[in-house]
């Protein structure tokens, strides 16, 4: 009974900015690590960046210095502020989560739907 929305996609300028979302919902224990991937049409799905429930976060080399990856852990939300965005942003982006459900003896993984981020003039 878990999900994870994302929202916060669209169409944004080169050098804008966007912020998506992700909402994990349901019988929920904790959340370890949460992040974001993405995968552009032909390509593979990468990472873009993580965090973990005490804050240490990983980046993608090519989002460094441009994305920032939070998270509320009182709405087990997580949340990627993109900006400088640039045209080979242009992906699905995907919220995945590492959680234990409640009741759960392993930790279980879950992925979003995924949200389209489109950078374009």
């Amino acid at each position: 009974q878990v999900q994870l929305v994302e929202s916060g996609g669209g169409l944004v300028q080169p050098g804008g900015s966007l912020r998506v979302s992700c909402a994990a919902s349901g019988s929920i224990s904790s959340i370890n690590d949460m992040g974001w991937y993405r995968q552009a049409p032909g390509q593979q799905r990468d990472l873009v960046a993580t965090i973990t429930s005490g804050g240490t976060t990983v980046y993608a080399d090519s989002v460094k210095g441009r994305f920032t990856i939070s998270r509320d852990n009182t709405k087990n939300t997580v949340y990627l502020q993109m900006n400088s965005v640039k045209p080979e942003d242009t992906a699905v982006y995907y919220c995945h989560a590492k959680l234990w459900r409640v009741g759960a003896s392993y930790e279980y993984i879950y992925w979003g739907q995924g949200t389209q981020v489109t950078v374009s003039s």
